[in-house]
């Protein structure tokens, strides 16, 4: 009842043992997620206690792999480390890493996520994202895990906080998988990625999908939606009241004339036949609607 995480997640942390890693490691374990071990080069060998559960650390990913057969990474890495922890994660042929770094070089970006590409056996989520959490089976990254639980409902978001919302509205419903794609110019698993495999998962009864203005990878979901997604699906676009040509918040979000605004993704999404509320409140009625909730 999830895409790309489970109960069966193995889950390395990249940057364990900094504060970050360490702080949201003991959040993961608290939440029930499986955590089997961290990497930070140079201090392999060594094994950190995280209340009460002793995990192993490691110089490389490959190691990591090895010794505890993890198929999740997790990205606490300084950005000026990140491109070299993703491109180890990469050459170790992890399934899935998801890189929570915020403030990494579009260029470093650019470059590990082609690099993904060019050998095929990596996902990336992110980077400057809070995660994804499939409730009461595996949390990967920094969403807190006791604001929803598990239900029909699958969430892809480029905003970390309106993912948080979201879920704190439909809570009672609950969701089968919450993904926070990030909001940087270069991402690596996109809107289309998610529900694609929402479409996919017989446990995924509707879907909402929160965008932001900038750039036209809202335009180019609903295209996607209108040609295969047959679950109903509700959106938010965040920056209504953006002013043109002004970069807000993420580092995607700058609307240049009336390509990227809100009001053009809202009727390319309209157009494919989704429901696009005007606040996240609303998003979250309009999916209460759908259910009979």
């Amino acid at each position: 009842m999830s895409i790309f995480i489970n109960s069966s997640s193995k889950i390395i942390v990249q940057g364990m043992t900094g504060s970050e890693g360490t702080k949201h490691t003991r959040r993961m374990l608290a939440s029930g997620s499986k955590v089997v071990g961290g990497v930070t080069p140079g201090k392999g060998g060594q094994v950190v206690d995280i209340d009460g559960t002793s995990l192993p650390v490691f110089n490389t990913v490959a190691e990591a792999i090895a010794a505890t057969g993890a198929n999740v990474s997790v990205v606490f890495v300084p950005p000026k480390f990140a491109k070299a922890a993703v491109i180890d994660a990469i050459d170790a042929k992890m399934p899935l890493v998801v890189v929570i770094t915020e403030g990494i070089p579009v260029h470093d970006s650019a470059y590990f996520y082609a690099y993904s590409l060019q050998k095929g056996t990596t996902q990336i989520v992110g980077p400057n994202c809070p995660g994804l959490i499939s409730p009461e089976q595996s949390n990967v990254g920094i969403i807190p895990a006791d604001i929803t639980k598990r239900g029909p409902i699958g969430l892809v978001s480029k905003s970390g906080t309106l993912t948080y919302q979201m879920m704190y509205e439909l809570r009672d419903i609950g969701f089968s998988t919450a993904v926070g794609i990030g909001g940087d110019p270069v991402i690596g698993t996109t809107h289309i990625d998610c529900l694609r495999a929402f479409q996919d998962d017989p446990d995924t009864t509707a879907i909402v999908m929160i965008g932001e203005i900038g750039g036209d990878a809202e335009e180019r979901a609903a295209a996607f939606i209108a040609e295969y997604v047959k679950k109903p699906v509700v959106g938010y676009v965040a920056g209504f009241t953006a002013p043109e040509g002004k970069t807000m918040g993420h580092a995607g979000a700058i609307v240049s004339g009336s390509s990227g605004t809100a009001q053009a993704k809202k009727d390319a999404l309209e157009a494919a036949g989704v429901k696009v509320g005007q606040t996240p409140s609303e998003t979250a009625q309009l999916m209460r609607d759908i259910l009979g909730r």
